[in-house]
């Protein structure tokens, strides 16, 4: 741990003004070109506004709006933070192999938990292993603002995807301690647990149950991995369901923030193809995961005539067609579709397929133009079973989520720290999902994305520039701290 950068003292009083200020010669209390969000001055301390109406004097000198708004990023930490936290793989570097629960992801949330500390975070963990940071406000009662995301990393991915909403997310909490700022509502940062599907086939794990899902709470009681380790003995392993505890005790109640925004890299090439330092993301696209299977009769490849062959692998790859051309008779850009996953039993060269598996992903902004996909998928399916005499023997929908919708509020509120911080953004949608679609199911919710090199994520190759990560940093603490006083 030894490259973790204990940060230093953090600097008395505090910055933010809640009254109107002005931007560009325009009074933007009322919405002007920040959405109804106060551009940086300086705020007072409750206890210093008592005092100085009651003396009729200022304690101290307000900070310059210069300074205030230079939000200083200790890049040389963040970076050797990033590249510390890629060493904890299972494969070696470029790549980033990190399976939840497993030595290196225990290892990793001792190294999150840490820089935690150090940041004077008070942390706290749940029964599958959430991770929260919190920065008490000067009115704690109040419901926090949060942010986050994940740490895990898929076999052989990159070491950005996720990481940049956890690190960053600290870091950015550091840069507002050190520059004075103190939050009406608590900050949180959030390490979700299992955003990535890779050990139990359930991705954004963490967020789903702090949703409240019941029926992910119970499935888990009957989860096993492909080396049939249940869920519970995992989570054992890396100090967690100590005793069978219900789930339900994860689950968090509707407004038990006011708002949760994640950092995250676009996993796209948009920002970079248009030189835009960041992305205000208005919603998420709504994912749908499919599970199917055919049985045919299987044979010799060469004994068996071609129209006596009931061939589950070309039942296969004949709806694999259908999921293409499904999609792209949608009409919209936004609806997409990828079988990911397409086995053949028994996997010879010689020998007719008499099994077939496929996993579909399919995903829409818009819930019924995506389901209308699933139908038609489903129907072609059916038609192809009959027609090549196989046996449709499994098509379930293993999860069919709702799309979510950054709240304006957010969205405004990061389209306004973008404006005061002179950084160039733009609306967009996330095709990915995120643990933000399931935080919204409890909380308003938005998302900023920073470019990352030709849209890559998911493989080594994937890279953020450490200047776009903290021009990523500096909107999220920005915007943390409007969200804060509001």
């Amino acid at each position: 741990m030894g490259s973790i950068h204990p940060y230093g003292s953090h600097c008395g009083g505090s910055w933010l003004d809640e009254a109107a200020v002005m931007v560009d010669g325009k009074n933007c209390k009322d919405g002007g070109g920040g959405g109804g969000f106060p551009v940086i001055t300086s705020h007072n301390d409750p206890s210093n506004k008592i005092m100085e109406d009651f003396s009729g004097y200022p304690i101290h000198e307000p900070q310059s709006q210069d300074s205030l708004l230079s939000l200083s990023v200790d890049s040389e930490s963040l970076q050797k933070q990033i590249d510390e936290l890629s060493t904890l793989s299972d494969t070696p570097a470029p790549s980033v192999t990190r399976i939840l629960y497993s030595e290196k992801d225990v290892l990793a949330r001792r190294f999150i938990k840490n820089l935690m500390g150090l940041s004077g975070l008070s942390v706290r963990e749940d029964a599958v292993g959430n991770i929260f940071g919190r920065w008490d406000g000067y009115e704690p009662e109040l419901a926090p603002v949060s942010t986050g995301s994940h740490i895990d990393a898929i076999p052989y991915s990159g070491k950005y995807d996720g990481v940049i909403g956890v690190l960053g997310a600290i870091e950015a909490i550091n840069v507002l301690k050190e520059s004075g700022f103190k939050p009406k509502r608590s900050l949180e940062v959030i390490m979700f647990t299992s955003e990535e599907p890779t050990r139990f086939g359930i991705s954004c794990l963490g967020s789903r149950l702090l949703a409240g899902s019941k029926e992910l709470a119970e499935l888990l009681e009957r989860t096993v991995d492909s080396q049939n380790i249940s869920f519970f003995d995992a989570a054992k392993f890396a100090g967690y369901a100590n005793h069978l505890e219900d789930l339900t005790s994860v689950f968090l109640k509707k407004g038990s923030y006011s708002a949760f925004i994640e950092l995250h890299i676009e996993q796209g090439p948009i920002l970079e193809e248009e030189a835009t330092s960041i992305g205000v993301v208005t919603a998420i696209a709504a994912p749908a995961s499919i599970k199917v299977d055919f049985e045919g009769n299987g044979g010799h490849a060469g004994a068996v005539l071609m129209p006596m062959r009931n061939d589950a692998g070309l039942a296969a790859a004949e709806l694999a067609l259908a999921v293409e051309k499904f999609v792209l008779e949608s009409g919209s850009i936004d609806t997409v579709g990828t079988v990911g996953i397409l086995e053949l039993h028994p996997g010879a060269i010689n020998s007719i397929p008499s099994k077939s598996h496929l996993e579909i992903d399919t995903r829409d902004i818009d819930e019924k133009r995506r389901n209308v996909v699933i139908e038609k998928i489903h129907q072609s399916a059916l038609s192809i079973s009959e027609n090549r005499g196989v046996k449709l023997s499994e098509f379930k929908i293993v999860n069919q989520d709702p799309p979510a919708l950054s709240e304006d509020l957010i969205t405004m509120a990061t389209e306004s720290a973008c404006q005061e911080l002179n950084l160039t953004y733009k609306k967009m949608i996330s095709r990915a999902y995120h643990d933000s679609l399931f935080m919204a199911r409890i909380s308003p919710m938005g998302m900023i994305f920073i470019p990352c090199y030709k849209g890559y994520s998911h493989k080594p190759e994937e890279f953020a520039a450490i200047e776009d990560i903290v021009n990523g940093v500096r909107v999220l603490a920005l915007t943390l701290a409007k969200l804060s006083l509001a």
